[in-house]
């Protein structure tokens, strides 16, 4: 008897976003926008941290200098974009998302299974703003944003790729997907009991 196979998402995700998101986040554009911003901030510090922390590591300068100059490009398109809606950055707010996932990593861990979580934390970060930006580009009306977060969501594909590029570059890369299942795993187990909210990314 042959096993159902298992359906896949956007970038291998196990779960899509719920359908309800896209309609809510519409709602309010300026708060869609200011945390999508703080994202953008937020990612662009957690980089600068991994290179810090992993700075003698084949590559990590290398490949990732350019992904912190491209994030930070990418905070300065959003706060342009509320501008030009006559929209004020709000005040940041707390990811509950990421704060589910970084909960995911194993206590006591070494040195080394630390940098590949961030590594594979990273990655799944980027996957899931990647299938949220794709939500928003295929179910958005107004153009003008259809084609602002398809650029954002070809962007997120690119970094997710290299994210799971360097930990391979760096790990075996069986021991690699037994960790990166486990991670998919992982956020398919809470992302469906997060609040369905219209100002918030994640």
């Amino acid at each position: 008897m042959k096993m159902k196979a298992e359906k896949k998402f956007t970038l291998g995700l196990k779960l899509p976003t719920d359908p309800r998101w896209a309609d809510i986040s519409t709602i309010s554009l300026q708060h869609i926008l200011t945390d999508h911003a703080f994202c953008e901030q937020k990612a662009t510090s957690n980089i600068i941290s991994l290179i810090q922390q992993y700075s003698e590591r084949e590559g990590i300068v290398e490949l990732l200098s350019p992904v912190v100059t491209e994030e930070w490009g990418h905070f300065r398109m959003v706060i342009a974009k509320l501008k030009e809606r006559g929209l004020e950055l709000g005040l940041q707010r707390q990811d509950e998302y990421v704060k589910k996932l970084v909960k995911g990593k194993k206590k006591g861990q070494s040195r080394e299974g630390y940098f590949l979580d961030q590594l594979l934390i990273c990655a799944m970060i980027e996957a899931r703003s990647c299938e949220r930006f794709k939500t928003l580009w295929q179910n958005l009306d107004d153009t003008d944003l259809q084609e602002f977060y398809y650029k954002f969501m070809v962007a997120e594909a690119s970094h997710y790729k290299l994210f799971l590029e360097l930990a391979k570059m760096h790990f075996p890369e069986d021991d690699v997907m037994v960790r990166w299942n486990y991670w998919l795993d992982y956020e398919a187990s809470f992302i469906s009991d997060l609040e369905v909210r219209g100002d918030r990314l994640h």
